[in-house]
């Protein structure tokens, strides 16, 4: 079933929400983010992680970067780069790290892009998610918001 990549969804699980970064890989082109936001614990590593594993098949473990910032994967399309922004003092660094090479030759993923502030991406999707205990431990209310090139695309879940 395809949707458009905006609104608001339920995720019960930690499979459902590696589904929704295999779904989202398969959308994602060439010069664009996911940008993800959320508390800790909200599951932003483990979409990310299911994402680059769909993007690049052929690596075997994706760790976070929370220590060395970002981490880049070949994929058969283009090169995808995974930014955690969580221990950024500037926005000014990301780009030192390599933000917009990244998005020059591949795509890229960042956890905690709301630390860029007014630097972020244009052709993004933001992926804000947020803990649901209500629901049950594993439980997640996932918002997307398209802008620029995401804005008219469709998500298979």
């Amino acid at each position: 079933m395809f949707v458009p990549a905006e609104g608001d969804f339920r995720m019960r699980s930690e499979a459902d929400t590696a589904r929704l970064g295999a779904a989202l890989a398969k959308a994602l082109e060439k010069g664009e983010a996911i940008c993800l936001s959320g508390p800790l614990g909200a599951g932003k590593s483990v979409l990310a992680r299911a994402l680059i594993q769909a993007l690049a098949p052929h690596e075997a473990e994706v760790p976070s970067p929370t220590f060395t910032l970002v981490q880049f994967y070949q994929g058969p399309k283009f090169p995808v780069a995974h930014f955690d922004l969580y221990r950024l003092a500037a926005a000014d660094e990301a780009f030192e790290i390599g933000l917009d090479e990244a998005l020059r030759d591949g795509a890229a993923v960042i956890e905690w892009a709301e630390r860029l502030g007014h630097h972020i991406p244009a052709n993004r999707l933001d992926v804000e998610i947020a803990l649901d205990d209500d629901d049950g431990p594993e439980a997640r209310r996932v918002r997307l918001t398209p802008h620029g090139a995401w804005g008219e695309r469709a998500i298979g879940l």
